[in-house]
Order: structure tokens, then sequence, then C-alpha cells
């Protein structure tokens, strides 16, 4: 993981006249040249690839990326910066007017390449959003809030590591690959930022496992994550008729995603004649 250049050269506005950022869409425009460069190359996009970014807003990506591609299909939930988009660049950007976490991206075709610098009032939503179309996706490059991408890629046995951390390390390969600070973008953010690359695991990897199983079992773990598994974890378990040996004389942030995921296998083998009860809102 490398740390972006700062630099003080800025992307121009585009189409026209400047967009008032909306606070509602989380809008912080990426306008540091050198981050722009940066992404693109750990992208390093082909022509014949299927792009797909979601939120473009004043285009300084998307326009990076039309250099390397003839084409590709944006997101945009704004209906000012979707109405620029179809008068700029008909041709080159098939846009899609709707809110990402209401797209069904596995519609989208196979071979997905997701970009994009993710609004952060909807990135974790959005993260789980787009496990279901994990199938049809070959790699996502995402620019989120570092506190939000230092818990994506945690390991287990620090303060970061919860429910995010598992269930998006059972489904991808994930690596950290650049710091951004809130200069490159306009307006600045209040926080940190840095993009994070998202590798979805081979079929073979996920075999038999249910993910909802997994899902209700991490919620469950950390739904206390100060207390021992036995006092959150343990009753659920129970709730399962789960007869087997599982260490619960551990706090949720000790045990690693193998482990969780290893159960998740064992209780998705075992037959039951009701689906697990959904779990309290997750803490982790």
């Amino acid at each position: 993981m490398s740390t972006s250049r700062r630099t003080t050269e800025r992307a121009p506005r585009r189409h026209g006249s400047a967009h008032v950022a909306r606070k509602r869409f989380g809008q912080h425009f990426l306008v540091d040249r050198g981050v722009i460069q940066d992404i693109v190359a750990c992208i390093d996009p082909q022509p014949g690839d299927r792009l797909v970014e979601i939120g473009p807003g004043l285009g300084a990506l998307t326009l990076a990326l039309l250099q390397r591609v003839p084409r590709l299909t944006a997101v945009e939930i704004d209906r000012d910066l979707a109405a620029r988009w179809r008068r700029q660049a008909p041709a080159q950007v098939e846009l899609i007017e709707a809110d990402a976490l209401a797209v069904d991206f596995a519609r989208l075709g196979e071979d997905l390449r997701l970009v994009g610098n993710l609004p952060y009032n909807i990135s974790t939503p959005l993260l789980f959003h787009l496990l279901a179309a994990s199938d049809h996706v070959r790699d996502q490059h995402f620019m989120l809030q570092k506190e939000v991408v230092d818990r994506m890629v945690a390991a287990a046995g620090g303060r970061d590591f919860g429910r995010l951390s598992v269930m998006l390390q059972w489904r991808y390969r994930m690596d950290k690959l650049l710091d951004v600070p809130p200069a490159a973008f306009d307006p600045p953010p209040r926080v940190d930022s840095a993009v994070v690359r998202m590798v979805p695991l081979p079929a073979a990897a996920l075999a038999g496992v249910d993910p909802a199983v997994l899902s209700a079992l991490v919620t469950a773990a950390f739904s206390q994550r100060r207390k021992l598994l036995r006092h959150s974890l343990g009753p659920w378990l129970q709730q399962q008729g789960y007869a087997g040996a599982f260490g619960l004389q551990r706090r949720a942030e000790e045990v690693g995603t193998a482990e969780y995921v290893a159960l998740a296998r064992e209780l998705t083998a075992a037959p039951k004649d009701a689906a697990p009860p959904a779990p309290g809102a997750p803490s982790g």
C-alpha cells in the first residue's frame, strides 16, 4: 500500500457551470490529478473491459478512464449530473439514473469491473448490496472513508475487525492501495480517504456456505462485542441446535474469518427445520 502524492494541480470543472455539491448525496468531487492518475494506474483498464462507475459526479475519474476505454456504464443518482452526462457524453457513457442501492448489478453483464468514489453516507450498505452481484464481477476499485477501508481489510485481534471485515473477506481478496488526503476533493471531506481493491474469490472457496447463515452467525457474534461469545453467539448457536465444539471463551474480534466461515459451513450442512432467526442489529 502506498500513499498518494499530494499535488496542487486540479482537474478542470466539466459540463459548463459549476455544480454545487449536495450534502444529502455525500458528494465530494475528486479533483487532484495525481490521485486520479494513481487510481487509473491501479485499475489498469483495457479497451475491452466492462467498466461500471458508481457516482461519476463531475467526471474527473470518468474522463480519465475514457482515455483508456471507449465506453463505460455510469450509475448516477443526482438528476442534474445525470442530465449533464446525457448532454455531454451520450456516445461514451451508458447512463443509469438511479440509486446504486436499488440497482441490480448482476443484470449489467459478466466480468464487470466496478469503480467509484463511493458516497460515504451509503458506503457500507452499498458494499453489502454488491455482495449479491459478486459472481458477475472481476474486480472492484473503490475510494471510501479510510476508517471504513481499515475495517474492510482488518485482521482478527484488533478493534477494526468486525462484521464488515468477515463478510467481505469471506467473499473477496482485498488490498488497501492508496491513502488520499481531504485536499484531493472539492469540497474537502473532514476525514481521510483510501482506495481498496476487491477481487472475488473463486467458487471453490465459497462452497458449502449459505451466505444467510454466515451473515446471521456473524451478526450474532458481534452484537455484544465487548462480551465473550458465550453471551452473544452461544445462545444463537443453541437456537440452531448446534452440538459441535466452538471456542466461546473468546471475544468476537479474536476469531478469524476462516473460523467463522468453517462454522457457517458446518451449520449449512446440518439439517434444519427452519431458517435461522434474525438476530439483533449488528454493532461491529
